[in-house]
């Protein structure tokens, strides 16, 4: 199973100042650039990344790493600009953006992932995905470390309109993962 990705990247990030996809680690690579990159070589096909804030810029930073091409759309690599047009309402509108984009698609599974995580690399992805619970459009399994909840989080079609529905206002889906039973995989040794 090849899932397809969502990466949410459409706050302001108004406790730090700027929008966290645009901040740069000590490499200069922007946060959203490293965080598509961790997504694709953690195993997932296309990658919708949502946006909001610094909407603009964000494609131009994607773009210029090579990783848009014909509209927002790199052939073979997958990664999709998605507007999501309520994200000053917090960052359920923007759960609710991805995950609406991909039901377009033909995915049987989405990772969900934060622009904001430095600390998570392909590794966990490629965790998170390898230790599903369930089958086809019902996986599901989000990384765990020293057993809280983390993410990402991998979420077959079957759990993605309750996710959906789940959130609301600066809150994701995780009352509904905890209502499933959503399984934790251990990732703490995987982290910087």
């Amino acid at each position: 199973m090849e899932p397809y990705g969502v990466l949410l990247a459409a706050g302001a990030g108004t406790r730090i100042g700027m929008p966290k996809a645009l901040v740069r680690d000590t490499d200069g690579v922007p946060s959203v650039v490293r965080s598509v990159r961790v997504l694709r070589d953690g195993g997932c096909g296309p990658i919708g990344v949502v946006v909001g804030a610094a909407a603009e810029e964000v494609t131009a930073l994607l773009a210029d790493a090579g990783l848009l091409v014909d509209g927002g759309l790199l052939v073979g690599g997958g990664v999709t600009i998605v507007p999501s047009l309520d994200w000053q309402s917090g960052m359920s509108a923007s759960l609710r953006s991805g995950l609406s984009w991909v039901a377009e698609t033909p995915a049987e599974a989405v990772v969900v992932h934060f622009v904001d995580m430095p600390d998570v690399g392909a590794d966990v992805v490629r965790r998170v995905v390898a230790g599903r619970v369930g089958t086809g459009d019902a996986v599901l399994s989000r990384a765990g470390y020293g057993g809280r909840a983390g993410h990402p989080v991998l979420m077959g079609r079957a759990h993605w309109e309750a996710a959906k529905a789940a959130a609301t206002g600066d809150r994701g889906a995780g009352s509904y993962l905890k209502r499933a039973g959503c399984p934790l995989i251990p990732c703490e040794d995987l982290t910087r």
